[in-house]
C-alpha cells in the first residue's frame, strides 16, 4: 500500500454540489466585492451604459465588469485577456458574475471608457473607511514613487539623447563605408554581395539620421524638451541608483500612520516632489475629514511656499530641510550656525556678533530680509565664515513657519522613521503585485485609472485583514 496521499481517479463519478454558492465560503473576499459594488450608485458615480440602448444586442451591466476588474486586481490579474480566461474557468469569478464571461475587448473598453468613474469608486472606499472610523485620530505620511510606463528608455528622446544617437549613427556609417572600401578591393562575388548589404545598411542609417534631425526640432519645441514615442505622457525620471533612471510616472500617495491605508493618491509626470506637499495634504484632509492633520514627508518635499500653504490650510507639517549649504561643503559656517533672536530680529553669528536687518530683496517672488554686521571686517574667524567683504544671511518673510516646523521635528525624533515605515510599505506591496512591467496602459488618464484600481485592491485587502470579511460586509450594509 502506498504511503503517499493519492488523488481521485479522473473517471470516478462525483456528485458535485448543485449550487455555485456552495463553492464560495462565507468568509471569501469575493463576497466583500459583491456587497461593496452593490452598495454603490454607479449612475451617480458616472459609469457609462447604465441605461441600455433601445436597439442592438444587449450589453453587460457596468456592475458585472466592475466586479471582474476588482476581483482581478485583488488577485493580481490586471490583464483583460487573462481576465477573459479566468471568467470562463475560475469558480470564484463565475460565482461573482453569475457565469457571465465577457470577451477581453469588452473588459478593456470598460476600463478605458470609465476612468473617472473607477477613480470615484476608489474614493468611495476611502470614504467608507472614514465612516467606519479607521481615520479617527491618525496622521498621514506622504511620499512619491516612480513607476515604469509602457515606454522604453530608447523610445524617450531628449536633446542630449538625440545628439548621442546621431553621433552613434555617424560612427556606424563611417565604419560601414570603410568596410565597403575593403570589400571593393577584392572584387569577387562574395565581396560584391557584402557591398550590396552594406550599402543597404548605410541607406537605412541615413534615413534614421534624417528622422532624428526632423525629431530634433520637435524635441526642442516641447515644453520640457522631452518626447516619448510610445506613451506621450510618460517622462524620463531619475531614481536613487546611478544610471537607473526610468521612463514612467510619479505616483503620489498619502498613507495613514495607524492602519497603512492609502487615503489619497494621484499620478503626475513630473520627476520631483517639490510642488506636491500642499496638494497631497489637501487631498488627505478632504479624504479624512480632518483639517488639523499631521503630515510627514521627506526632504524632497521641502519648499517654503508648500509648507506655508499646509499651515494656512490647518495641517501640521513635518518636513526636514535639505542640507544643501555651499558654505558647509567648503568647510565654512552654514546658515544653521547662525542663531535667530526673534525679540531683537537679529542673528547671532558663531563669533557672538549680531547681524541686523538692513534691507529687503525679492527673489523668485519671495520677499527676503538681508542681515549683516560691520563686525566682519575685524572678525578673527572670518575665513571660516565668508570669502566676501561680510557675511550676509537672508531670511524669508515667513521663515518663522519653517522655524516652528524644525522645532517640532527636534522634539519628535522618530518622525522620519515613522514616515518611512508607513508610506514605503504600500508602494513596495503594489509594485510587487504589478511585477516588472508595472503599468499596462498608456497616457496619464488611463494610468491614473489603473493606479486607482491598484489602490482600491490594496485598501480592501488591508481592511479585510484589519476587520475581517464579516465585519466589513456588515459595515458596508449599514
Amino acid at each position: 500500500m502506498s504511503r503517499f496521499i493519492e488523488g481521485l481517479d479522473r473517471r470516478q463519478t462525483v456528485l458535485l454540489p448543485s449550487s455555485l454558492n456552495d463553492y464560495v465560503g462565507e468568509d471569501n473576499q469575493v463576497r466583500v466585492v459583491e456587497v461593496f459594488i452593490d452598495s454603490l450608485d454607479l449612475a451617480e458615480l458616472g459609469f457609462a451604459g447604465m441605461v441600455p440602448e433601445a436597439t442592438g444586442g444587449p450589453a453587460y451591466h457596468p456592475s458585472t465588469l466592475l466586479r471582474i476588474y476588482l476581483y482581478g486586481y485583488l488577485n493580481r490579474i490586471p490583464s483583460s485577456r487573462r481576465l477573459e480566461r479566468e471568467a470562463q474557468r475560475n469558480l470564484e469569478l463565475i460565482w461573482l458574475t453569475g457565469r457571465l464571461a465577457p470577451d477581453h475587448k469588452t473588459i478593456a473598453d470598460f476600463r478605458r471608457n470609465n476612468g473617472p468613474a473607477i477613480q470615484a469608486v476608489c474614493r468611495q472606499f476611502v470614504l467608507l473607511c472614514r465612516r467606519i472610523g479607521l481615520f479617527a485620530d491618525t496622521g498621514v505620511a506622504i511620499d512619491g514613487s516612480k513607476f515604469k510606463a509602457v515606454n522604453s528608455r530608447d523610445r524617450n528622446l531628449t536633446p542630449y539623447k538625440l545628439e548621442r544617437r546621431m553621433q552613434q549613427v555617424d560612427e556606424s556609417i563611417r565604419r560601414y563605408l570603410e568596410a565597403m572600401e575593403t570589400a571593393d578591393r577584392y572584387n569577387d562575388a562574395g565581396s560584391r554581395a557584402k557591398s550590396v548589404r552594406l550599402a543597404g545598411r548605410i541607406a537605412e542609417l541615413r534615413e534614421q539620421m534624417r528622422r532624428f534631425r526632423d525629431m530634433e526640432q520637435a524635441v526642442l519645441a516641447a515644453p520640457d524638451q522631452q518626447i516619448s514615442l510610445t506613451d506621450p505622457d510618460a517622462r524620463s525620471m531619475a531614481t536613487s541608483g546611478k544610471g537607473s533612471g526610468i521612463v514612467g510616472y510619479n505616483v503620489q500617495a498619502a498613507v495613514d500612520t495607524e492602519h497603512h491605508l492609502i487615503v489619497a493618491h494621484t499620478v503626475i509626470n513630473a520627476g520631483h516632489d517639490r510642488t506636491q506637499l500642499a496638494p497631497m495634504t489637501e487631498l488627505a484632509q478632504e479624504a479624512t475629514g480632518r483639517q488639523e492633520l499631521t503630515v510627514l514627508a521627506d526632504r524632497g518635499y521641502f519648499s517654503g511656499r508648500q509648507v506655508l500653504a499646509c499651515v494656512e490650510a490647518g495641517a501640521i507639517p513635518y518636513v526636514p530641510k535639505p542640507l544643501t549649504s555651499g558654505s558647509k561643503a567648503d568647510n565654512r559656517f552654514g546658515k544653521q550656525d547662525f542663531v535667530y533672536l526673534p525679540k531683537q530680529d537679529a542673528y547671532r553669528c558663531p563669533a557672538g556678533a549680531l547681524l541686523t536687518s538692513r534691507y529687503e530683496t525679492v527673489e523668485k517672488d519671495m520677499t527676503l530680509h538681508c542681515y549683516l554686521t560691520d563686525a566682519c571686517m575685524t572678525c578673527s574667524v572670518k575665513a571660516k565664515c565668508t570669502t566676501g567683504k561680510e557675511r550676509r544671511i537672508k531670511r524669508w518673510e515667513h521663515e518663522d513657519v519653517l522655524d516652528a516646523m524644525q522645532k517640532r521635528l527636534d522634539q519628535v525624533g522618530q518622525a522620519m522613521r515613522l514616515r518611512r515605515r508607513t508610506v514605503e510599505h504600500p508602494f513596495g506591496t503594489i509594485k510587487a503585485w504589478m511585477g516588472a512591467t508595472h503599468f499596462l496602459t498608456r497616457t496619464l488618464g488611463r494610468v491614473s485609472t489603473e493606479m486607482s484600481l491598484q489602490v482600491l485592491a490594496y485598501n480592501m485587502k488591508r481592511v479585510i485583514a484589519i476587520m475581517g470579511t464579516e465585519a466589513l460586509m456588515h459595515a458596508m450594509r449599514a
